[in-house]
């Protein structure tokens, strides 16, 4: 029981986070880590029921300008590539206060691939499934006190800030970002 309470102590705090809230801070290290492209698509993207509209390019622009926003203070030696397929997405419309407040909502995947290696870091596509911030209206939903566009712009900080977790997580796990080609020739070479 204290497990099940502890992790959605944990959720609910991860969820009250917005995600810009610490780009007045010095980035994560990432080691080697330099984006080059940042593309985003959403060639079969699916609006989820009772959501307001986005158009493609909207949604589009919002995820590319948050991540841009948020990996662009990264200044690495290797260049990288984000592919980012937008999936779906539910921007909330007015609920009944205290009784239907809904959240939005944005599901992506993500492809990473290393330019010097000319490959693809990870094999599957990552998905990553991001809501809107807390603060966005929590009692009486953001659809009565945030725009489409402003929630498009939380939710796409949100999803920037998740994909930026997911490549620390990796690089720990996997050194994805580690050394500068030359480093790694060198490496390879004395192993020998």
């Amino acid at each position: 029981m204290n497990r099940i309470l502890a992790v959605l102590m944990s959720v609910v705090m991860l969820a009250a986070c917005n995600g810009a809230a610490d780009l007045n801070k010095a980035a994560v290290p990432l080691g080697d880590f330099n984006l080059q492209h940042n593309i985003a698509v959403a060639p079969k993207v699916q609006k989820a029921p009772l959501s307001r509209t986005a158009s493609v390019e909207e949604l589009t622009t919002a995820l590319t300008d948050a991540t841009e926003e948020r990996f662009g203070r990264y200044n690495g030696a290797r260049n990288y590539h984000f592919g980012m397929s937008i999936e779906g997405y539910a921007l909330a419309q007015p609920g009944i206060p205290l009784v239907f407040a809904p959240k939005s909502i944005l599901v992506i995947k993500l492809t990473v691939w290393d330019d010097a290696k000319n490959k693809k870091l990870n094999t599957e596509p990552y998905q990553i499934t991001v809501f809107e911030s807390f603060d966005q209206g929590p009692v009486v939903g953001s659809g009565y006190t945030k725009t489409a566009e402003e929630q498009l712009k939380n939710l796409s900080q949100n999803a920037a800030k998740a994909i930026e977790t997911y490549l620390i997580k990796q690089n720990k796990a996997e050194g994805w970002f580690k050394g500068t080609p030359a480093e790694e020739v060198v490496a390879s070479v004395a192993a020998e």
